[in-house]
């Protein structure tokens, strides 16, 4: 029997891979993803923290807007205590909708990888054309506002249609990060060429844990510490990624954050092996490797 297969990739069982290490000898790359995200009023799709109220659900919009007016703050006040590096997936929108946010990420020197123009849409639902309308847009005005193009993307929502890995290559990203499949980076088959997949956690995405499996802040926080002290442990037989994604509406809140802080303290604290790093730099690494060394 033929199971349908996306093609893209071949299987590879990560014990039989080649190793390497990242740079200064380190073995484990972590690095921190915002997802800064604006949503439309009364229309479209959105987190919720709880159950939805007719519309316009002014609660549950504005719920998400603290993440833009509060939590992303909170958070880059963390990262420089931390003195951490971080990438931010960013809808094209928060340009003119929010430019001071940008600004301080600019100012950081942080990463900015394109995801879309809002997240009250999904891409993974429109036409081939309407699609690449999406991602050239994206591209384009990151690239105005901030003096460079992006080379990772992430779409809204993490969707995808059966062309999104093409049209992205196509238009000049290098990597993608919408295949949670893995702890390494690895190739994947375009119609033009290859991109480059980073992994990216779903499984220790803050908005997974803390509102569909309704885990505690706490909890949260321990699960980060535990990834964390495991992963190091693993990556002494091969070079591994541990990604830490955040919502600003859901972790910038004073009851999470703390949980969050402490967990990236005792990152921090725990370095020895370690590499904090961005997606882009992760890339660079691999892509300079010899051929066949990132399956």
């Amino acid at each position: 029997m033929k199971i349908p297969d996306h093609g893209r990739f071949a299987y590879s069982p990560i014990g039989e891979r080649r190793t390497y290490d990242w740079p200064g000898g380190a073995r484990l790359a972590v690095y921190i993803a915002n997802n800064v995200e604006r949503f439309a009023f009364a229309k479209g799709i959105g987190h919720l923290i709880s159950v939805e109220n007719q519309p316009p659900d002014q609660r549950g919009h504005a719920w998400r807007d603290y993440g833009n007016r509060v939590g992303i703050w909170r958070m880059l006040d963390m990262l420089d205590e931390l003195d951490l590096p971080a990438c931010h997936l960013i809808n094209s929108s928060i340009f003119e909708y929010a430019p001071s946010i940008p600004k301080a990420i600019m100012a950081r020197g942080d990463e900015f990888v394109g995801h879309g123009r809002t997240n009250a849409e999904r891409q993974g639902q429109m036409w081939e054309d309407d699609e690449r309308r999406l991602i050239e847009e994206a591209r384009d005005i990151i690239a105005h506002e901030t003096g460079r193009s992006p080379r990772g993307w992430m779409g809204p929502w993490i969707s995808e249609s059966f062309v999104t890995p093409d049209l992205l290559q196509e238009a000049g990203y290098t990597f993608i990060m919408d295949w949670p499949c893995d702890d390494q980076p690895f190739w994947m088959a375009t119609r033009n060429g290859r991109i480059m997949s980073v992994p990216y956690s779903i499984d220790l995405n803050d908005a997974t844990q803390q509102i569909h499996h309704h885990h505690t802040p706490q909890a949260y926080g321990d699960m980060l510490i535990d990834r964390f002290d495991e992963m190091k442990r693993q990556s002494r037989k091969q070079p591994l990624v541990c990604p830490i994604p955040l919502h600003p509406m859901l972790t910038g809140q004073p009851q999470r954050i703390l949980h969050l802080r402490r967990a990236l303290k005792h990152m921090r604290d725990n370095s020895d092996g370690v590499w904090f790093t961005r997606p882009g730099e992760i890339y660079d690494h691999c892509a300079a490797l010899a051929e066949g060394i990132v399956p």
